[in-house]
Formats: C-alpha cells, structure tokens, sequence
C-alpha cells in the first residue's frame, strides 16, 4: 500500500485522461489515500449481479462506479474547464490553498 499525498480530493471536478472513459467528466465523490484511487460518478462503471434485498426488491444487473487511480485523471481548472496541473499557494494569513497552475485560479473555497 502506497502512503501518497493525493492532490485530488472529494469534491473536486476531475476529467479522465486515459484509459475506456477518457474525455469523460465527473465529481469526486470519495477519496481512497492508502490505494491512491478515488471514485467518480459515473466513471469506471461496472456491471455488478445484486440479490433481491429490501433496498434492491426486484434483484439483477446493476451499474456501479468502481474506484479509479489518481494517475488516470486530471484536475479541471474551474476557469477554463480544461485539464490542469495543481499547485500550492500561501495566503496572506497564512492558510495553504491548492491552485490550478493553468489559470492561477484558486482550487479550494
């Protein structure tokens, strides 16, 4: 297991850069640290066979997002909407702030 610092958080709006998705938009929707993937919705997604539960009556073929590693994806730069490199950046009071380096648009509100 990799112990990585990830510079993809959850929430933060990600394009695929390789692989079946490539081109293909989404959100962050959890981060996976230790195994440096995350998962994005509707990214990665795969058929998966669910018995009939209380939550699933009817049972079958369901579609699911599966995690994808943080090397297959870019940041989105929120100015320009286009794949961009991220950076960190110290505020006058001192708070560290990630920014996209295509823009120098600030990454984190």
């Amino acid at each position: 297991m990799t112990n990585v610092k990830m510079k993809i958080r959850k929430g933060d709006k990600v394009i695929v850069i390789t692989g079946k998705d490539k081109g293909q938009k989404g959100t962050v929707v959890r981060a996976y640290p230790t195994q440096s993937k995350v998962l994005v919705e509707g990214i990665n997604l795969a058929t998966v066979h669910v018995r009939p539960s209380p939550a699933f009556p009817e049972g079958g073929k369901v579609k699911r997002a599966k995690p994808i590693h943080v090397s297959n994806l870019a940041h989105l730069d929120p100015k320009l909407d286009m794949p961009t490199k991220v950076g960190y950046k110290y505020l006058g009071d001192g708070k560290k702030v990630r920014i996209a380096r295509r823009s120098g648009e600030l990454i984190d509100q």
